[in-house]
């Protein structure tokens, strides 16, 4: 779903007009789309060229920082935090804040988005399917803030047979399950309501690289205790691994 953006350029204060977002992105469709498929669009090209190429490079570069995690049954794969990518990562950073990407998303969504806080190692993230097999099994992104949560991925490197499989109206009674698989090739932009999508990754080959960028945004930044520590471990076992946590406490 490519196509120039039709957000219109706004003015800075000397009244010279400020420059046009770097994405690709059909406001029409792409809004329309996200509705119809039960909260849940797919933006092909949405970053090219030079708005894409410091994420990947950026990416590429923070591998020494990633923590390698497998759960049985659930998933398998590496990953860096948002407690690293703040420290090494600045495009990736920029396009997480930016305040016309997060407009944009808020739009599509109707939801007045918030970047999670600063103390959430998956606010920003990373993810690495690199070895055979490195995969996530079928999940909800289900929200352990008061509001609720939306995930963005963006595909930056792909030289793999991994498919993201989504399930959509799973929990529409009227409605029958629609399976959709996106190739997420480096800039395809996925957008959806992590409580509504079931969604899964399928297992990496031999010799097969794969790496997404994932950015969560909340309409609420507000997060109970018992909430925080589950999410914690979570974090902990799944995902970032315990040296993660205890440098974001610094």
């Amino acid at each position: 779903m490519a196509g120039a953006t039709s957000d219109p350029m706004s003015e800075t204060a000397s009244g010279v007009p400020a420059a046009a977002p770097p994405w690709h992105f059909d406001d029409a469709t792409g809004h329309a789309r996200y509705w119809a498929q039960d909260e849940m669009v797919v933006a092909e090209r949405f970053l090219e060229g030079a708005a894409l190429e410091p994420l990947v490079a950026e990416a590429e570069a923070m591998q020494a920082a990633i923590n390698r995690n497998y759960v049985p049954g659930v998933k398998k794969g590496g990953s860096v935090s948002y407690f690293d990518l703040r420290k090494r990562a600045p495009s990736i950073v920029a396009l997480y804040r930016s305040p016309a990407f997060i407009d944009l998303l808020s739009r599509i969504t109707r939801e007045r988005l918030l970047p999670c806080p600063d103390g959430d190692p998956h606010a920003c993230a990373l993810y690495y399917y690199t070895e055979p097999g490195d995969h996530i099994g079928f999940h909800y992104d289900t929200s352990f803030y008061k509001g609720k949560r939306f995930t963005v991925l963006l595909g930056l490197v792909e030289q793999s047979s991994c498919r993201l499989v989504c399930d959509l109206y799973k929990r529409d009674a009227s409605r029958a399950t629609e399976r959709v698989s996106v190739h997420t090739v480096p800039g395809t932009l996925v957008l959806f309501n992590g409580d509504t999508l079931w969604h899964a990754v399928t297992p990496s080959g031999a010799g097969e690289r794969r790496i997404v960028l994932s950015m969560e945004y909340v309409t609420d930044q507000r997060m109970g205790t018992f909430a925080w520590l589950v999410s914690n471990v979570k974090d902990v076992v799944a995902y970032f691994g315990i040296r993660a946590l205890w440098r974001g406490s610094r």
